[in-house]
């Protein structure tokens, strides 16, 4: 009965007669959402958002910092990190709390950040300049060391950032997501910590660095993935996308393009075979 009155209430979402903001729908943790979901049910061609077997995703999922408190009033400390889509081989404990473990043979574990018109978050409380995908980058490394798994042992081990085409196009993303800027920006978070983390960053979070796959993809080239194998699909998600944008549009970006779904062309499905 409560799942058929969310229902009504977001069909009349959909419909344009909202009961709640219609961001509350439209917005890019749904929007990842259903992509995931269309590839974890599309087996198939490699593409970095597919499930090697055995693997699973799951949306705002908590991983595990380095830099949690060491004791009350620790005024280095962090929270964990909410990811706003986790793949691979893993499990979850409390549902309360979404805190993420990786398996001990685990060969998948990638980490999503979606985006529409945000940058990356720059930073937590006492650490102002350790930004968003340093923090990820850090925490994989965390949920590594963990269950004791080599970075190297892990097939598909990465960080991807979904965002629009022109967004990525503008740069937005380049230099927090490049491997020397992150590099630096944990390097300066260790050293905070006067030798006590260093252990960690040696052993742990520079081979994950040298491994993991630090990437963009945009919204509208995954959605011609979609669209290849899948029209229905790929219609639905790219009409959920135009909505997403025009809720989300800030007044500043007004005459922002948003580009969409050209064609079903048989160009992305080979794309989709070379990632």
């Amino acid at each position: 009965m409560i799942t058929e009155r969310i229902k009504t209430m977001l069909e009349a979402c959909e419909a344009g007669q909202p009961t709640f903001p219609p961001t509350v729908l439209f917005n890019e943790n749904w929007l990842l959402r259903i992509v995931i979901d269309w590839f974890a049910s599309h087996s198939g061609d490699r593409y970095p958002l597919s499930l090697r077997p055995g693997a699973r995703w799951f949306s705002e999922a908590w991983l595990p910092s380095a830099f949690l408190s060491r004791y009350r009033g620790d005024k280095l400390a962090e929270s964990r990190t909410h990811a706003d889509g986790v793949l691979g081989h893993f499990v979850i404990g409390d549902p309360g709390t979404a805190g993420l473990s990786l398996e001990p043979d685990a060969r998948q574990f990638t980490v999503i950040e979606g985006k529409l018109y945000n940058r990356l978050s720059p930073g937590v409380r006492n650490a102002p300049s350790y930004d968003q995908a340093a923090r990820t980058v850090a925490c994989v490394a965390e949920v590594l060391r963990r269950v004791g798994r080599d970075p190297a042992s892990v097939d598909d081990l990465a960080y991807l950032i979904l965002a629009p085409q022109a967004r990525i196009d503008d740069g937005v993303f380049a230099w927090e997501t490049s491997g020397e800027s992150i590099h630096r920006k944990v390097r300066r978070r260790v050293e905070e910590y006067a030798g006590e983390r260093d252990a960690w960053f040696t052993d742990w979070f520079e081979p994950t660095l040298r491994r993991i796959e630090l990437r963009c993809l945009s919204w509208e080239d995954i959605i011609e993935v979609v669209a290849f194998h899948d029209t229905e699909s790929g219609q639905f998600i790219d009409s959920f996308y135009g909505k997403c944008l025009r809720y989300n549009r800030p007044q500043a970006l007004a005459s922002f393009p948003g580009r969409r779904c050209r064609s079903n062309r048989p160009a992305a499905a080979e794309r989709s075979r070379d990632k």
